[in-house]
């Protein structure tokens, strides 16, 4: 059976064309595209099929950055960070699929977990983990995605959430000043705000006008001529900057905080995958030891994070994967 998938996301869109038999699949083609250049998901999805001479898709699922909402009119979700509005019962006869669904995003990484094999995953912590134990999934990117997997019968069935737009709780006086700087700039506070990629500039932005670091001027120039997220990153990791890595460090601080927020709120007993486009680029700040000490910072609680395993998911086509396993059961 051959399928369509899609991975929708406010900065790109992946889709892949996967031929199934007996419950495995194997991509045929896959493009990417720049989500912020087109109109429409339409507009993607058309362009993508121009050029597949065999049109006999009997499925589709679409893992999308936004809210789900279920109507007795069919499956629509507003992307978050994108002017697109998305209507299931118009895509299906649009690119005449039979079968389509609609699901978040993050509950496509949650699908697209099982896929991974070792290679994908870096473990930060070993754990003791418990069979069939929630698990939850925690990403930052474009923004900041979090979902749960609970088990079901014979197997993992995710849970979306939108927990990136929950209030952020300071841990120390640093954020408790933070705290301050989103209410007097954004008029409020939510993780997304500083766990993905605007968030990290936003953090930059904050600890320089404290004024403990002065900002370079090559990188202020990188900033301003390209992605200022990636720029910070890239002064952090590879030139040592002072203030980037400022940034950097107060955004691994509060990435593992909220990671063992979210285990603790959950009971992830199972496990906790740390997802996104961002991990794979910072691995090596994730490693270092800092990551886990926000993690395990629970006072009397520590001992039961430090008993839950926490793993790195270094494959950027996690949540394709899982879109294409939805499209194959369907």
């Amino acid at each position: 059976m051959r399928v369509l998938a899609g991975d929708i996301g406010g900065t790109k869109t992946l889709l892949q064309i996967a031929e199934c038999t007996a419950g495995r699949c194997r991509p045929v083609r896959e493009q990417r595209f720049d989500s912020g250049s087109y109109d429409s998901l339409s507009s993607i999805v058309r362009e993508f099929l121009k050029a597949e001479k065999k049109k006999n898709i009997k499925a589709a699922c679409f893992g999308i950055a936004g809210p789900i909402r279920e109507t007795a009119k069919g499956q629509s979700v507003k992307v978050t960070n994108l002017p697109w509005e998305i209507h299931g019962q118009q895509l299906k006869p649009r690119f005449k699929l039979p079968r389509l669904r609609l699901i978040n995003d993050f509950q496509a990484v949650c699908f697209g977990i099982e896929a991974l094999g070792k290679k994908d995953l870096v473990v930060l912590q070993k754990g003791r983990p418990v069979r069939r134990g929630p698990r939850v999934v925690i990403g930052a990117g474009t923004g900041l995605g979090q979902g749960l997997l609970i088990w079901n019968q014979d197997h993992y069935a995710p849970i979306a959430t939108e927990g990136g737009h929950a209030n952020f709780s300071p841990t120390d006086e640093l954020q408790i000043d933070l705290t301050r700087h989103l209410l007097k700039t954004a008029g409020r506070t939510s993780w997304e705000l500083v766990l993905s990629g605007h968030g990290l500039v936003r953090l930059y932005t904050f600890l320089k006008e404290r004024g403990e670091f002065p900002e370079t001027s090559p990188l202020s120039v990188a900033m301003k001529n390209g992605d200022a997220a990636a720029a910070i990153t890239h002064a952090a990791l590879e030139q040592n900057d002072a203030l980037a890595n400022q940034a950097l460090n107060l955004f691994v601080d509060i990435y593992g905080a909220q990671a063992g927020n979210l285990a603790l709120t959950a009971g992830a007993t199972g496990g906790i995958y740390v997802a996104g486009g961002i991990a794979p680029k910072i691995i090596s700040r994730l490693t270092d030891g800092r990551f886990m000490r926000a993690f395990r910072n629970k006072g009397k609680m520590s001992p039961y994070v430090t008993a839950i395993p926490v793993r790195v998911v270094l494959n950027p086509n996690v949540g394709l994967m899982g879109a294409v396993r939805v499209a194959s059961r369907l």
